[in-house]
């Protein structure tokens, strides 16, 4: 009988982790540099050298591949950088500036002079529609046809590449946002178009259109990145089911992670801290701190009596995601976070020399001192060791 295998895919911000598991349960597996311009590029030719330490095809190892499950960065790293798509918010008449308002408080109370965090929707792109639902979910006030048109036509002149949709107590009543989904579909048939309705259909005004608008402003990158995956990976042989990790540690189709793009900014984090609970409930060792050190970050989290610690309502990048997740603490220090000496103190990351160029040990025109290059001086690495894609340090 002809091995059959599943894969597991986790990308990080320079190497990318690719593991095998065949009926039996054995283990093969490899790391690959990140390709940050296209992260599936990286994705296949790591599939295609995992083929090759298996002595397959790479084709051959894919149609013998049921699922494949990939923890992916593309959401976080677009939130982290700003650099998601260009979206617009449709909400209640009266209720434009909730985004910006917050709830009133600063992430730090006693920090009075950093200004709190941009809105991922600027207030031009904030558009008012005449409809309300009360607080049981029954109409106060019809959705207007006349504000939605005109709403649609600035979107268009905005060229707004997502919409946020978030009304008043639309988690009892999504009957408005459905409309407004359908007349967007008609008319702006490319956009991102992410209902809180769908999103998070909960009360907390503030919480959902934050999670919203997290959501639009990620679901164009993430979504256009799966299908590129796809296609590559059906191109390549791949015939089974793609599953995405999501921030709970659980996993989705690909078609529902594109959908609740939000839903993955700690797809790979989660990977690792959910490879955490396992090993602790396979050892016995019920209390573990998993520490997962990688390139750009470290991510730090906690299992008490066998289980991860969760959360529901988190920042990142200053925005709220009231979305479930396991409680992972990132911090901007990993091996490839660069040492820069700065009013007579030495500070580490969070800039990072990433996958390219990489640490100067590396050889690849890094010139940045990091975290890897200080452990190649002190010792603590081997530096004859080849790297994984590359020569030795």
């Amino acid at each position: 009988m002809m091995p059959s295998y599943r894969i597991g895919i986790d990308v990080g911000g320079t190497f990318t982790d690719i593991v095998a598991i065949d009926q039996e349960g054995a283990m093969t597996f490899l790391k690959t540099p990140t390709t940050p311009e296209n992260q599936a590029v990286g994705v296949v030719n790591g599939i295609s050298h995992l083929a090759a330490r298996l002595r397959l095809a790479q084709d051959e190892l894919l149609h013998r591949t049921s699922r494949i499950v990939h923890g992916t960065t593309v959401a976080t790293n677009a939130l982290l950088e700003r650099k998601g798509a260009r979206i617009a918010l449709l909400t209640t008449a009266g209720h434009r500036d909730v985004l910006e308002m917050r709830e009133g408080l600063k992430l730090d109370r006693y920090d009075l002079r950093s200004p709190p965090p941009e809105p991922l929707v600027p207030r031009e792109r904030r558009l008012a529609i005449a409809e309300r639902m009360r607080a049981d979910g029954s109409v106060l006030m019809p959705l207007d046809q006349a504000s939605l048109t005109e709403a649609t036509r600035q979107l268009k002149q905005e060229r707004a590449e997502g919409v946020a949709v978030c009304y008043l107590h639309s988690y009892r009543n999504d009957g408005h946002e459905k409309q407004t989904l359908d007349h967007l579909r008609k008319e702006l048939p490319d956009a991102y178009v992410s209902l809180s309705s769908e999103v998070m259909p909960q009360i907390k005004e503030y919480e959902r259109v934050s999670t919203t608008a997290v959501n639009a402003y990620v679901g164009p990158g993430v979504r256009a990145y799966f299908a590129d995956l796809e296609r590559k990976l059906a191109e390549a042989g791949f015939a089974g089911t793609l599953y995405i990790i999501l921030s709970h540690g659980g996993v989705a189709p690909v078609e529902e992670a594109g959908r609740l793009a939000a839903a993955t900014v700690l797809s790979g984090p989660a990977g690792g801290v959910a490879g955490c609970r396992h090993a602790a409930l396979i050892t016995g060792n019920l209390n573990l701190i998993p520490f997962d050190m990688g390139g750009t970050s470290t991510d730090i989290s906690l299992i008490v009596a066998g289980e991860a610690a969760l959360s529901s309502n988190r920042g990142l990048a200053g925005q709220r995601i009231a979305m479930r997740s396991l409680d992972i603490i990132s911090i901007g220090a990993g091996g490839g976070s660069i040492a820069r000496a700065e009013n007579g103190a030495l500070d580490v990351g969070p800039q990072s020399a990433g996958a390219v160029p990489g640490p100067a040990c590396y050889g690849a025109k890094g010139t940045e001192p990091t975290v890897t290059d200080a452990n190649v001086v002190l010792g603590r690495l081997d530096a004859s060791r080849p790297l994984p894609g590359r020569g030795a340090l």
